[in-house]
């Protein structure tokens, strides 16, 4: 691809290799490959499912190592709350249906009620009287509080005796009650740039007295998606798209552009978490105990790798040590060896083994598949031979081929965004995570500007692609863990709703 002097210089600024552009032009020229799933990870065939008589021993293996270990909770936090109020923008415009109804019918049930009352007072509005069109533009527009405009992570969630709380705030409960090192809570949330002074000031105001309930010091960081993880936008022809100044159009590249801000973190053990996946107090107890017992996992599976790679360092490497290796792959790594690895000489068996083991691991919950929109658990074909455990969404597998399409309906469960993970080696060194990313997957999407169509890509998503070469671990979850809030009616269900 040619680009003009302004054109280079553009992306210069914007911190992108030319080469890179390239390859993203390719693929929208040629497409992402297809994902060969192999079959879907179910119950003791690539998803663990412990015992409840365990629990115990797992939360005490990780309560006895956490004040060793460098923690941090990891929250995605720059999305915008547009799509949670989708219905009551289009009742804006008259278009109403029986979730706008639901809406009107429970308003007072909702945690931002009081203020949404107030805001309407100040300007002279009651809101007992006042028509359905009034009430919306005072919720969602500038007139009033701004919902629709503002990230999930501001807005009013959940009603308490002391008062309503945001998601910010219930990540910042949650926190203190597994991602606790010795009373100290790292929390670092990903923001967008034009609402990062709100989220720094909802910090600012609520911490100390967070602090003094709880009995912990916060550190709360923030970080935006880099530019340079932007992708170029192309025309339908795939030529370059142009913005009316000649200017060409970058954007940002979803939630896969993430994994250059989880690589500037320095810890041992990262927990990844959605900011709209919380819940009252009353119900946290089972999110709590889960995120301890993936961690926990986490914690065996790193010593079991350390171990291995201690035998496996030497020059004259056992074949029972190779058998070791094998067996911790297949059964606990859950990761296959190439079709060929048996005729593979001992000297590049124990290459294929160093290499494998010396990488990033994550343990992944699942929860059983009721419907909800997510990445499934599968086997898949990776571009070594190898097959092993990935999160994929229905994007990544050709849905057209039959055979794949069939193993696509047979997941059992998908991943909620649940993930702890492992950042660094048994010497303490980090990993470089951008390192261990899979770039042949994405997504091309249809979006417009302007008036005009054109095509975006975005990069393999944070916990598909991004993580596709990490050692991967799957542990069932149960689904009460799995309270997302996609619409602004999820709130108005009993687990978000006061006892």
């Amino acid at each position: 691809m040619t680009f003009t002097e302004q054109d280079q210089d553009q992306i210069l600024v914007q911190g992108i290799p030319l080469d890179r552009i390239d390859q993203q032009i390719n693929h929208f020229v040629n497409g992402f490959p297809f994902l060969n799933v192999i079959k879907a990870a179910t119950i003791g065939d690539g998803i663990v499912r412990i015992d409840e008589g365990q629990l115990p021993t797992y939360t005490q293996r990780f309560d006895s190592a956490a004040h060793e270990r460098d923690l941090v909770k990891f929250v995605p936090a720059s999305g915008a709350a547009t799509r949670m109020f989708k219905a009551l923008f289009a009742a804006l415009e008259g278009k109403m249906d029986k979730s706008v109804d639901e809406v009107f019918d429970r308003l007072t049930d909702f945690a931002f009620y009081d203020d949404l009352k107030k805001a309407m007072a100040s300007k002279g509005q009651d809101i007992d009287k006042a028509d359905r069109q009034t009430i919306l533009r005072f919720l969602l527009t500038e007139e009033g509080l701004d919902y629709g405009s503002l990230p999930k992570g501001l807005l009013k969630f959940h009603r308490y005796i002391d008062g309503p709380r945001t998601p910010v705030e219930e990540h910042l409960v949650e926190g203190a009650a597994y991602a606790n090192s010795d009373g100290l809570v790292k929390i670092h949330f990903t923001v967008s740039p034009e609402h990062r002074s709100r989220f720094e000031h909802l910090i600012n105001e609520q911490k100390a007295d967070y602090e003094a309930w709880l009995g912990v010091t916060f550190d709360i960081s923030f970080s935006e998606q880099k530019k340079a993880t932007d992708t170029i936008s192309v025309n339908i022809d795939n030529s370059p798209f142009r913005n009316a100044d000649n200017s060409l159009l970058f954007r940002p590249a979803g939630h896969g552009a993430l994994i250059e801000n989880l690589n500037d973190i320095d810890a041992d053990i990262v927990f990844i978490k959605n900011i709209d996946n919380v819940v009252p107090d009353e119900i946290k107890e089972p999110t709590v105990t889960y995120k301890k017992v993936l961690a926990a996992v986490l914690l065996d599976s790193q010593q079991q790798i350390a171990r291995l790679q201690g035998l496996l360092k030497g020059s004259d490497v056992s074949d029972g040590y190779l058998a070791e290796a094998d067996e911790l792959f297949r059964h606990t790594l859950f990761t296959l060896p190439p079709d060929k690895f048996d005729s593979l000489s001992k000297e590049e068996k124990v290459d294929y083994f160093r290499r494998k083991l010396d990488r990033p691991v994550r343990v992944c919950g699942m929860v059983k598949n009721v419907g909800e929109p997510g990445g499934g658990p599968f086997w898949a074909k990776n571009q070594d031979g190898s097959v092993s455990l990935q999160v994929v969404e229905s994007a990544q597998i050709d849905l057209d081929n039959p055979a794949q399409k069939a193993i696509f309906d047979e997941a059992t469960h998908f991943n909620p965004v649940d993930l702890v993970c492992g950042l660094k080696d048994p010497a303490g060194k980090k990993y470089d995570l951008p390192a261990y990313r899979d770039p042949q997957t994405g997504f091309i999407t249809a979006k417009s500007k302007d008036g005009k169509e054109l095509k975006a890509q975005e990069l393999p998503g944070l916990w598909n692609g991004a993580m596709a070469d990490w050692n991967t671990i799957f542990v069932e979850v149960p689904l009460i863990t799995f309270n997302p809030v996609k619409t602004v009616n999820d709130l108005l269900r009993k687990e978000h709703q006061p006892e």
